[in-house]
Order: C-alpha cells, then sequence, then structure tokens
C-alpha cells in the first residue's frame, strides 16, 4: 500500500503515527475533559453523539474525561466510574460511535486523591488541599496495593468495552502526582522517600496494566512535567520518572502543566499560545515513546509549528474540539477561516464543570448538546431580518442562513463584533479576534446579506417574516456630583481609544468590564500574552528549572501603566463574582501591579481635588485625573415596541433582551437557539 503524500501546509499535523501495532491517522489527540455526561448511565447517549461528532471531524485519538477506578477515586460523589462489568455494555456504545469513524479512543482513569470533593478521599499522606474542605485518608501499605488492582481492573474493563486504551492520570496534582510529589508524599516507606519511592506506585501501576492488558493496547501516561507549585517535582526526578515510566510499559507521554492549587494560569486565555510546549522539547532526547505537547494549542499553524520544531510527536488539544469538531477537518482541507477558535475563556467549559453542570462551550453551544441543539434545513425557508451584528445577532444570522432561511443584517457600526470589538483589545483576550473572523468567514461563506453603518427603522423591517432584535446594550449612567465632568468617560469611549486617560484614574464599578478596564489601562506595550518570555517572567514560570523544583521562580512583577483605583458599591472583595476558574487571575493580575481594589465604596463627589468617596464609612479623597464608568448596562432595544404594536414576529435577544454583566455566552447560546427554532 502507497503511503498517503504529505499535506502541503501541515505535513507535520497530518502524518500517520505509527505506535507499532496500530497506526494513528494523524498527530491530534483530543485531550481529557470532564464534560459532566460522564457521570450518569442516561447521558452515555449525549456522550456517544459528542464524540461521534469529534471523531467524524477527523481527530485521530481521543480521550475521555476521567473516570474513577472506585469510590475513594471519586472526583465528586456518584461521578464517572468503571469498576464493575455492568457499566461495560454504556461504554460500548461510545466506543463504538467513535470507531465508526475512524478514530481510537483512550479511556483516562483518574483517582482524584485529596482533590475529590468528598470525605472519602485517600493520599498518600494525609495532607489537605488548600482548594478543599476535606483532608484524605493517608493510605497504609494494604490501601496502596488496592487502588493499583482498580487501576488494573479499570484498565481491564476499558478493553472489554472496545476502549484502544486508556490513559493513566499522572499529573494536575492528582494521586498520582501526589505520590511523585516530595510536597504531598511524605511517607518513609517503600511508597515514599526519596524519588525512586514516590514513582514507584505510578510506574507499578503502568507495568500492572499492560502486563493485564497486553502489548497492543495503547497505554498513555499523563506526566506531570511542570508541577508549578513549592515542592513539585526536580527536572532529573521528572526525567526518571518518565525513563521508568516508559520502560514499565507506556505506549506514550502525554503532558501535563500544573497543580490545581497552582497560583499561574496554564489554560486561560491570557497564556499565550504553545507556553509549556519547551518543558515537553526537553524531555524528548531522554525518551523514545512519543510525546504530546499540550496547553494552548488552538490553530493548525501553532500546532504544526510544534510538531516541525521536533518539540513533540503530537498536540493535544481538548477545549478547541469543544469549540469546533470539525477543526481537524477544517484544517485537512485548507479551511482555516472557516475554523471556530477556542478562546480559551472557560466560561461554559471548566466553570461549568466546576459548578456540576454539563460543560458546553461559549463560541460553540452545541458543545456537548449534540442531540438537543440541532440545525435541520428549514422546511419552509422565510426572509429573516436580524439587528445588530454582535455575538447574539452574528449567531442567529449564521445558523438562519445554514438552515436555508434568507437572512438581512443590519448593523448601524461600520463592522461587526460589537462589544466583542472592545474585548478584543483587552491585554489578555487577544483570542477574541478569532471569533469575529470566524463570524465574518460565516457571513459570507452561508451569503448573509449585511448593511452596516446602517441603523434599522420599523420601514425598514417591513416585508420580512421574522425580526431578530440583537440591538445590544448601552452602559448606565451614573449620577453624583460632578458626573457630567467631561473627566467622566464612559468605558466603551476608553476601550475604543476615543478619549485620552490621565495617569491616575478611578474605575466606578468592579464586575467584569471594570477589570477588563482596569488591565486595559494598567498594561503599556506588548501584551504579555503575546509575548511568551515576558509573560513568564511575570507569573515565575521557569521551563527550564534553574535550581528551582516544579518550575517556579520568582515572579517579576511590572508596575501598572497608571494609579488605578478598582471600586465598587457592593461591601467586600471586588471581582468575587468572576468567573471561578478565571477571576482569581485577574485579581492577581491587577493585585500585582499595584491597583487598588476597593469595596463598600459610596461616591460623594468629583471636582478637582479628585474623587471624593466613603470607604465602609471613612471619607477618602482619591486624587485622580479621570473618572471611568463601568456600572453596568442598559437594553438598547428601541424597535420592540413598534414592530410589535404593528403585529410583527419579533424575537428580542442577547443584551437587548437582559442587560446583565456582558454575557457573551448566555448571547451566542440564545441567538443559536432563536435561529434553530425559526
Amino acid at each position: 500500500m502507497t503511503a498517503e503524500p504529505a499535506h502541503p501546509r501541515y505535513p507535520h499535523l497530518f502524518a500517520p503515527l505509527d505506535l507499532g501495532f496500530c497506526t494513528l491517522r494523524n498527530r491530534v489527540l483530543m485531550g481529557s475533559m470532564h464534560t459532566g455526561l460522564e457521570d450518569h448511565a442516561r447521558d452515555f447517549p449525549k456522550l456517544a453523539a459528542y464524540f461521534a461528532e469529534r471523531a467524524e471531524g477527523g481527530v485521530g485519538l481521543m480521550v475521555t474525561g476521567g473516570f474513577a477506578p472506585n469510590v475513594r477515586g471519586w472526583l465528586k460523589p456518584m461521578s464517572g466510574t468503571l469498576s464493575m462489568p455492568w457499566q461495560v455494555p454504556r461504554h460500548r456504545r461510545v466506543t463504538s460511535a467513535v470507531h465508526a469513524h475512524g478514530a481510537r479512543i483512550c479511556l483516562q482513569i483518574l483517582h482524584a486523591g485529596r482533590y475529590g470533593y468528598h470525605p472519602l478521599q485517600v493520599a498518600p499522606s494525609a495532607i489537605k488541599a488548600p482548594i478543599n474542605p476535606f483532608t484524605p485518608k493517608a493510605l497504609g501499605t494494604g490501601g496502596v496495593e488496592r487502588q493499583i488492582r482498580a487501576f488494573v481492573r479499570t484498565a481491564r474493563l476499558a478493553r472489554d468495552a472496545g476502549y484502544d486504551g486508556v490513559e493513566v492520570m499522572g499529573s494536575e496534582g492528582y494521586l498520582l502526582n501526589e505520590f511523585t510529589a516530595p510536597r504531598t508524599n511524605r511517607r518513609d516507606d517503600e511508597w515514599g522517600g526519596d524519588a525512586t519511592r514516590r514513582m514507584r506506585f505510578a510506574v507499578e501501576i503502568v507495568r500492572r496494566i499492560r502486563d493485564a492488558c497486553g502489548p497492543d493496547f495503547i497505554l498513555i501516561y499523563r506526566l506531570s512535567m511542570l508541577d508549578l507549585v513549592d515542592d513539585g517535582l526536580a527536572w532529573d526526578e521528572v526525567v526518571q520518572q518518565a525513563q521508568a515510566i516508559e520502560a514499565a510499559g507506556a505506549t506514550i507521554i502525554n503532558t501535563g502543566i500544573g497543580w490545581h492549587e497552582a497560583r499561574v494560569p496554564t489554560i486561560a486565555t491570557s497564556v499565550p499560545r504553545a507556553a509549556f510546549v519547551d518543558v515537553t522539547a526537553r524531555l524528548r532526547p531522554h525518551v523514545r515513546v512519543p510525546l504530546v505537547a499540550t496547553n494552548r494549542i488552538n490553530m493548525p499553524d501553532v500546532a504544526e509549528r510544534v510538531l516541525a520544531s521536533g518539540a513533540a510527536d503530537m498536540v493535544s488539544m481538548a477545549r478547541p474540539l469543544l469549540a469546533d469538531p470539525q477543526w481537524v477537518a477544517k484544517a485537512r482541507a485548507g479551511r482555516v477561516d472557516e475554523i471556530n477558535t477556542c478562546i480559551a475563556c472557560n466560561q461554559a467549559c471548566l466553570d461549568h464543570v466546576f459548578e456540576n453542570r454539563r460543560a458546553s462551550c461559549l463560541v460553540n453551544p452545541r458543545a456537548c448538546h449534540e442531540t438537543e441543539l440541532v440545525y435541520p434545513p428549514a422546511p419552509s425557508p422565510k426572509r429573516i431580518a436580524v439587528v445588530g451584528a454582535g455575538v447574539a445577532g452574528l449567531a442567529c444570522a449564521t445558523v438562519a442562513a445554514q438552515r436555508g432561511h434568507t437572512v438581512t443584517l443590519f448593523e448601524a457600526a461600520d463592522d461587526i463584533g460589537g462589544q466583542f470589538n472592545l474585548a478584543r483589545r483587552i491585554p489578555g483576550k487577544e483570542e477574541f479576534d478569532e471569533t469575529v473572523r470566524y463570524f465574518r468567514t460565516r457571513l459570507e461563506r452561508d451569503r448573509v446579506e449585511l448593511k452596516l453603518a446602517t441603523r434599522a427603522t420599523p420601514d425598514m423591517l417591513h416585508g420580512f417574516d421574522d425580526v431578530v432584535l440583537a440591538t445590544g446594550v448601552l452602559p448606565r449612567e451614573v449620577e453624583f456630583p460632578g458626573s457630567s465632568d467631561p473627566r467622566v468617560l464612559r468605558y466603551d469611549d476608553v476601550l475604543a481609544g476615543r478619549v485620552a486617560v490621565g495617569p491616575r484614574v478611578a474605575i466606578v464599578g468592579a464586575g467584569g468590564i471594570g477589570f477588563d478596564v482596569a488591565e486595559f489601562l494598567a498594561h503599556e506595550g506588548v501584551s504579555p500574552s503575546l509575548d511568551t518570555d515576558a509573560w513568564r517572567r511575570e507569573w515565575g514560570v521557569d521551563t527550564q528549572y534553574t535550581d528551582t523544583r516544579g518550575g517556579l521562580r520568582a515572579p517579576e512583577r511590572p508596575a501598572a501603566a497608571r494609579a488605578i483605583w478598582l471600586l465598587q458599591r457592593t461591601p467586600g472583595k471586588p471581582g468575587a463574582r468572576l468567573g471561578k476558574t478565571t477571576g482569581w487571575i485577574h485579581r492577581a493580575s491587577l493585585k500585582a501591579r499595584g491597583v487598588q481594589a476597593l469595596g463598600g465604596v459610596q461616591y460623594v463627589g468629583f471636582d478637582d481635588a479628585g474623587l471624593h468617596v466613603t470607604v465602609d464609612g471613612t471619607p477618602r479623597t482619591l486624587e485622580v485625573d479621570n473618572i471611568v464608568l463601568c456600572a453596568g448596562q442598559v437594553s438598547n432595544n428601541p424597535l420592540e415596541a413598534p414592530l410589535r404594536a404593528a403585529g410583527r414576529a419579533v424575537h428580542v435577544i442577547g443584551g437587548a433582551e437582559l442587560a446583565a454583566e456582558l454575557d457573551a455566552k448566555r448571547a451566542i447560546a440564545q441567538g443559536s437557539r432563536v435561529a434553530a427554532a425559526l
């Protein structure tokens, strides 16, 4: 059989990978990500559809969300487990769906250890995690042996269920990582002490799984190559562990970056693309099995560059395949502009998981809802008018056109994007450019008639069968003595660059917009998100392990470009309502730059002396040159009343319907669902 010719643009990405007993069709591994569908038998048909769509989209190898080997290993009570034969049939539904599209799939075995949110958790030592209220029970010698046997039992059951292999989760601070790191392993027996004994638990699990499942079973080991916590692994211990895992029978070694308790962001949008690839590259000369690079690899050019450099043999992407299940197929076909790019916001994926909700994706609300949110051809195509080309209107217009409706999109501004055009100006949110690019491509592909710089009127909307109003929001006005002073500015004018801001500024309102404006005003020069070395210095990441454990070094925090006060009326810590998995990053970044965040603020007035406030009842004067108002929004919806009065079919979506804190997740999902029902 002749080999398939190399892909002209991505020869490394689309090169097959021969594992000896099987060949992967490309170098894309869909990384493990818990969706919430793993936890209940009733959801396995949805889980099968979720994986099938990505297998059909061309992924070479995929890994499920984590399944515990027993109840001690639960992430939370009643979470996904594979420990009994009667659980096998539900998994066969998943593996059959994947194999039908020519992909391969491994089940991830994840023992949460001290990260388990329940009182049954166990660990090598009884040391409570800083992010968990429960203290684990230290495993005795017999308990260690029982956990090893549980891993092997799960691997056997996975093989019975038709999985091509398993991934053993040995990173991110879960149980195996807890054994390998001195931070959490204080034992002085055969399972703790020096590096060889600390890694013995992981090595024994790999060795016994290989013995139990045979030579033709993919065995991925997720190795923590950069713990990013104090008392993590030293580099020589990472290498020693990788070599021992390889000798024990691993087929592939995947890269794990950071523990969940680490105070370094690892996958948020502010992290530069491929920021951690260096550490995978550094390990590559020390092992012979294929290595997988991971974290913030979200576009084909990035993936190809990583592989072409020799840093890794495969690239792992989890959230990018939530965002676009056709990512691989589009890259292969040269339709890169059509990729719905993951912007690493975490708002619908990780934030949902940590709130015990089903995961989805801000830019793709169908993710994990493939059987529920469908876009069938319209039985009776209509003429649809969508007013407003923010993300709600863009989602609605493109889905409606995809279904066969004739769509006209009206936008008062001279470009599409709405509030995303402000968001993408924030340092660390440059990825938002990709969403605007994606929708621009969709409008052209789906033949949406776009009328820019056109403020729609009721007369213009005559003759359409349905009208969708996505006219967005306006900044909320705030009144206090001096609020009409020209030095008091609106956030949209600041972010759009329509006004100048002085060296001392107070920001009124500490929600998401207030924090974004603070980031915008605190930075100068190139965003750290676009300068990997600068970002590593700022967060104290040392991929070269220069006299450090865990890949940490002292952070070099740059000073803010301005003196900034971030104020909120509500008592307590500003930013408490930010995203569960990313809010701490924004708070830490601004604190490091010297931004002063104050709660319990009442605004007395503004004059030449500055902004007069009381903070928890104490009078203060903030000597500022400008005030920026970020105190929320109001709906901008002037068309609904006259259209309804005329008996028109009207749908109101996004901020035009509800002007809460700007919520692109809700806006895109609502626009898509309305279009699916038209």
